[in-house]
């Protein structure tokens, strides 16, 4: 057996199997095949079609078994140029009696229907009436729906991916995969709306062929070999009917197996495990149809054995079900039955031991999100967060601090609540039974659930039932469970609140990373040149306007080289951003060669500029009316470039580029500030829109 494995697998990598089936293919449509080949390829036939069926039975997921649709091409092509073949051996040679055709062809038509060629008929046609008009017509329907929602729901799904790789919940290579399942799933889906159609052309071929079979034999054999009708009808009909068994049975095992694909949930188990699970996990249900079928039992003139042993079957199978989930259940609560309550805290003096210190990053969760942060209960909340920190770590340039997490019964049964250094940050709402759709902006219908608030970007969302899922994404909602939900608003906001996680700690850690690469360097700018406090500062200013702080070293001796002439950390700031122009720049359009700038009118920037000069750190002062309406038109220039697919970059002098920054963080978001020293030389520029004009009128 393992010899004749291996000489399968063999020549399946040397990839001659095909054209060996085409050659094939043509020899049985063009040359006439004794009987004895005849009997060899129509059990082939049957037997790769109990294969194909009991393979779509144990996958797990249909993409597992993604050259299905290819299959089941080859198999309805080998079938019917067996019928081509069997039907000029049975034309050919069908007045020598009803064993003309082959050993198989005459068993499916003596013994299976008892040599009546009328039984055999009836057999036949209720066969091609499953096969055609319950099992090919539901499969194609299926496939056609199955099709069309994968499609549509593609891009939503590809959002989810962004999603979740940009709140660093999964890797770049865990994002590319799920792209590629993607892919593969709408090819898969596509290819089988299309191979539905060859088993539905094949069902109407059967007809087609029986047909003609029986008209062309009973006229040979009745005009070339003068045989009786009565005798040409038990030879011709009866190798007919056979050989229709034959092909027909096949041809409805692929059938019921496109329609186990198309059907199929995925999941981590195959159809057998998943309906013995969903099915017969309830012993409620097993219980009531239990008593249904012992009642009709009783009913006097009814085969009460047969229906009683059932009854009596299926209650016990219940009542094992039901012990094995209490057992089971048990198990689970005997750890928090043998740690018993917890012992009373031993009297004594207070000591500084007992004031707890304040949590860097803390987030609280109401009673029913607990399941969302326990892994004993399958939360997968704790592992996302490590993911947020780990991504966040990478992106900014030091060490994300571990989040303590606690329960607040004072919160909401589903409220949560983030905290950086004690002071609440954002709060929110999930469901943990539900799932949030997102509308990113356009979406194609409406969904059913309940509305409310993206809590990390505002956007208009619904709590839809996780049933929905595909349906929601198909209409092009971005679809994340409540844990992601939670995730990606903690990841917001460490990221916009990043600064305050950095300390006198995390910037001596980095220093001396960095000292031990360039010790002279470290050396001479602390404490030498500035002290670590005028370094934390200037660091927390770059990371408040999300510049990133992993390239210590250009910090450093832009530092060092500046530090000598000024100790004013806004000073030291802007020449920092100077020398990390490039990475801030790519930062915000990334590798395109063109930046999109809007910039203020030159009357107005002069204005601002004299008015800065004396002002302080306070920034220039501008009439309260003309501040609005600046606002207003740069939010407005920064809304044309989001619906653009742009980023909104602003352009102000370096005199005045901090203060603008500061002005217009919480007026605008997502909005950035440069100044003209910051736009590297080898970046085009390109002028968007001109801000000030008007707004002095």
């Amino acid at each position: 057996m393992n010899a004749f494995t291996d000489t399968l697998s063999t020549v399946g990598k040397a990839g001659i199997v095909t054209p060996i089936l085409l050659m094939a293919l043509l020899v049985m449509l063009v040359i006439p095949l004794p009987p004895l080949a005849l009997d060899v390829l129509f059990t082939f036939n049957i037997a790769l079609s109990l294969v194909v069926i009991l393979v779509a039975v144990y996958t797990p997921r249909p993409l597992e078994f993604a050259v299905f649709p290819t299959v089941l091409l080859v198999a309805t092509l080998l079938r019917l140029a067996l019928n081509v073949a069997s039907t000029r051996v049975i034309l050919l040679n069908g007045h020598t009696g009803t064993d003309a055709a082959g050993n198989v062809i005459q068993a499916f038509g003596d013994f299976v229907v008892g040599g009546n060629y009328a039984v055999g008929l009836v057999v036949f046609l209720i066969l091609v009436i499953i096969n055609f008009v319950v099992v090919t017509k539901g499969a194609g329907r299926v496939s056609e729906v199955s099709a069309r929602f994968t499609l549509d729901a593609m891009p939503g799904k590809q959002m989810a991916i962004d999603a979740d790789m940009n709140a660093g919940l999964i890797s770049q290579d865990e994002a590319r995969r799920r792209r590629d399942e993607i892919a593969q799933e709408a090819d898969f889906y596509g290819s089988m709306d299309g191979a539905s159609k060859f088993v539905r052309g094949d069902a109407i071929a059967g007809i087609l062929i029986l047909a003609i079979n029986i008209i062309g034999g009973l006229v040979i054999g009745t005009m070339q070999h003068a045989m009786a009708l009565g005798d040409a009808a038990t030879n011709y009909v009866l190798l007919t009917i056979g050989d229709g068994l034959v092909a027909q049975i096949p041809s409805l095992l692929l059938s019921s197996a496109t329609a186990i694909i198309v059907t199929r949930v995925s999941a981590s188990q195959d159809m057998g495990k998943q309906v013995f699970q969903q099915m017969f996990a309830t012993p409620r249900a097993m219980y009531v149809a239990s008593g249904v079928v012992g009642s009709l039992g009783l009913v006097p003139g009814m085969p009460n054995l047969v229906f009683l042993s059932l009854a009596a079957l299926m209650a016990s199978s219940a009542y094992l079900t039901a012990q094995r989930r209490a057992a089971e259940e048990a198990a689970e609560m005997e750890p928090l039955v043998a740690s018993g309550p917890p012992s009373n805290p031993e009297l004594r003096e207070l000591s500084w031991e007992d004031v707890p210190p304040v949590d860097l990053i803390g987030l609280e969760v109401g009673y029913r999100l607990i399941p969302l942060v326990d892994r004993s209960q399958g939360g997968q909340l704790m592992g996302r967060i490590k993911g947020v920190r780990r991504k966040l770590s990478q992106e900014l340039g030091f060490l994300i601090q571990p989040v303590h997490i606690r329960d607040d019964l004072d919160l909401g049964p589903n409220h949560y609540r983030i905290a950086l250094m004690g002071v609440t940050v954002g709060e929110g709402e999930v469901f943990p039974d539900q799932e949030l759709a997102i509308n990113p902006g356009r979406v194609f219908g409406e969904i059913p659930g309940t509305a409310t608030k993206d809590p990390t970007f505002g956007l208009d969302a619904v709590w839809i039932d996780p049933t929905l899922r595909e349906q929601a994404q198909g209409l092009g909602y971005t679809v994340v469970d409540a844990g992601t939900v939670v995730a990606t608003h903690l990841s917001q906001l460490l990221k916009e609140q990043a600064q305050k996680l950095l300390g006198h700690e995390e910037v001596q850690h980095m220093l001396d990373v960095l000292g031990r690469q360039s010790p002279k360097l470290v050396e001479n700018l602390v404490p030498k040149t500035l002290s670590l406090g005028v370094v934390l500062r200037v660091m927390q200013n770059l990371l408040e306007e999300q510049v990133s702080i992993r390239d210590m070293r250009t910090i450093a001796e832009t530092l060092a080289e500046h530090g000598a002439k000024s100790q004013d950390p806004g000073v030291l700031t802007a020449a920092v951003r100077v020398s990390l122009s490039r990475a801030i720049v790519q930062g915000i359009v990334g590798t395109a060669s063109e930046l999109p700038l809007i910039a203020l009118d030159p009357s107005l920037e002069q204005i601002l500029q004299k008015s800065s000069q004396g002002a302080g750190s306070s920034g220039p002062g501008i009439e309260p009316g003309l501040a609005e309406r600046l606002q207003k038109s740069i939010a407005e220039a920064a809304q044309r470039q989001e619906m653009a697919g742009e980023p909104a970059v602003v352009v102000v002098s370096p005199d005045i580029r901090a203060w603008v920054a500061r002005w217009l963080r919480s007026a605008v978001r997502g909005l950035n500030v440069l100044a003209y020293t910051e736009i590297p030389d080898t970046k085009r520029i390109r002028v968007v829109a001109t801000v000030g004009r008007d707004e002095q009128k």
